[in-house]
């Protein structure tokens, strides 16, 4: 997608540790024109018809994931870092490794909110070793809904985890792959 590329390349930092900061439109400050274009664009990769619910993982992905939602009329759910008081029943979980803070981290959703009837769709803004992605996938396998893709705005292919989700027969679309970073280069994978 030309005009999120555009932006990473114009906006985004390149900091120590490989991160990539697009916090000014994505996922700090959010520009809203921007995700409704985003949303826009993952129309033209999944069927949106046959999704009943999106996923994504707190607390990043909820802002484009909720303008997702609300452009095609489905609920959004998001999976929980922590167990609160208020959720009942059972839980679906996953435990992954959180490249952004460097510790393990457990994914929590609800079974009151996700069931086999559902067709999800997970949606994401930033993906660097996949795990939060491989983490909502193995929520949805083990309620027994149908896993219709992925969607993530940014990936960070040099990191692999898209490569490893797609390998793994994942449909996965990402938006805007960075092959590589350093600071005032940002290289972009060719789309095929």
């Amino acid at each position: 997608m030309q005009e999120l590329k555009e932006r990473i390349a114009k906006e985004g930092k390149v900091l120590p540790g490989n991160i990539i900061k697009v916090d000014g439109f994505l996922n700090h400050r959010i520009d809203t024109q921007l995700m409704e274009h985003i949303a826009e664009e993952f129309g033209k990769y999944f069927d949106m018809d046959s999704v009943t619910m999106i996923l994504t993982a707190e607390a990043s992905g909820i802002a484009l994931s909720a303008i997702v939602a609300r452009h095609f009329g489905k609920p959004m759910i998001f999976a929980k870092k922590a167990k609160s008081d208020n959720i009942e029943g059972g839980l679906y979980q996953s435990d992954i490794f959180s490249y952004t803070y460097k510790k393990k981290v457990t994914l929590l959703v609800s079974k009151e909110w996700i069931s086999a009837d559902d067709k999800v769709l997970i949606i994401d803004d930033f993906m660097a070793n996949g795990e939060a992605m491989r983490g909502l996938c193995d929520i949805v396998k083990a309620s027994g809904a149908t896993l219709v893709g992925i969607g993530c705005a940014v990936e960070k292919g040099f990191q692999g985890g898209g490569d490893r989700l797609r390998a793994a027969g994942m449909n996965l679309k990402s938006l805007a792959i960075i092959e590589s970073a350093e600071p005032g280069n940002i290289v972009f994978r060719d789309e095929d």
